[in-house]
């Protein structure tokens, strides 16, 4: 449990809030999010759809060892309810590490703590960040899992070009295998915080700013803590019911313009609980540095087809993304004119 005194609510200012979740603050709670079992034959079509319509869907039958997810997580509770100078030796973020409420350099501040770690195995920011502890049996359990969630959005990935029609299956899992793929995992905690929303009065403190994922697409899971909300197509956010069971997956901004716009790149946001620890785990499935992100060519042979964005480099998408702030539309510079 995080204690707040009243002085230090006052530095937490600067920390962004909501309005509480009323029938007037244009929060849906409905069930209405899609929900994909990846041993459906129709799946690819269902993935399809639910990528158009959301950008977002809930995947069970995913084939990631529930053991696996569990250990996971008992190891990131271990570390995050270390004292604040331990957890500080994995810190600071930069971009990789320990980072606590500062989100980036551009000055975004949120209320959540969390570990960033590359999984390309060519870099070398992973030697430099100390995990208290049993270090390699904590990081025995971040490789298991990441490969585990990998293979899972990869089946995913696959799943797409079958029901878009075109080939080759592999088209965009093949970034995420690549040797040289540049993805990450993130393992976020937010901590209960009964004092600063009283003190806010009565507005909801955000955990996590809204955004979009830049990646092509991002698997995350959580504990039962709800929090997680997607913004819909009129602007409405959408509350996801928490499962510690199955994955969500959020079509990311490189998706987007991969699919020249057919599929949505969701804009989601955390809130903060007043008395119930989150944590999340998010891997974000990126391509190579030097892959070349531009409208899929046999999504272009369409008659009537327009060219939505231009070409870039994932490295350069990735350098113009580090620049902007949270909340910011990326994608626009990148548009057709």
């Amino acid at each position: 449990m995080v204690v707040l005194s009243q002085p230090l609510v006052e530095n937490f200012s600067h920390i962004k809030t909501c309005k509480h979740n009323t029938s007037t603050d244009h929060v849906y709670t409905g069930n209405i999010i899609p929900v994909i079992d990846l041993l459906d034959p129709e799946a690819n079509t269902l993935i399809v759809k639910a990528c158009q319509e959301f950008g977002f869907f809930k995947v069970v039958n995913h084939g990631v060892p529930i053991e696996t997810i569990t250990k996971l997580e008992s190891e990131a509770v271990k570390f995050f309810n270390l004292s604040q100078i331990e957890k500080d030796k994995a810190g600071p973020a930069n971009p990789f590490g320990y980072g606590n409420k500062r989100i980036g350099s551009n000055g975004d501040v949120d209320w959540v703590e969390y570990l960033l770690f590359t999984t390309n195995p060519e870099l070398t920011h992973q030697k430099s960040i100390t995990i208290p502890g049993n270090a390699l049996h904590f990081w025995a359990l971040v490789n298991e899992y990441i490969n585990a969630v990998r293979n899972m959005g990869c089946m995913v990935l696959e799943k797409i070009p079958e029901g878009l029609r075109i080939e080759p299956k592999n088209v965009l899992s093949r970034m995420l295998r690549d040797e040289k793929s540049d993805s990450c995992f993130r393992l976020n905690h937010y901590p209960p915080c009964p004092e600063l929303l009283q003190a806010l009065s009565g507005r909801n403190l955000i955990g996590f700013g809204e955004h979009t994922d830049p990646q092509v697409i991002s698997v995350a899971r959580s504990n039962n803590t709800s929090g997680l909300q997607i913004s819909l197509k009129d602007g409405t956010w959408l509350s996801v019911p928490p499962d510690p069971f199955s994955f969500f997956i959020n079509v990311g901004d490189s998706l987007q313009v991969m699919s020249n716009g057919r599929f949505r790149s969701v804009r989601h946001r955390v809130l903060a609980d007043s008395l119930k620890t989150r944590l999340s785990m998010i891997y974000f499935g990126g391509p190579p540095l030097s892959e070349k992100i531009a409208p899929l060519s046999c999504l272009m042979e369409e008659p009537g087809e327009e060219l939505l964005y231009n070409e870039f480099t994932w490295s350069e998408y990735k350098k113009s993304a580090y620049k902007t702030r949270l909340g910011d539309n990326r994608l626009s510079l990148f548009e057709k004119k």
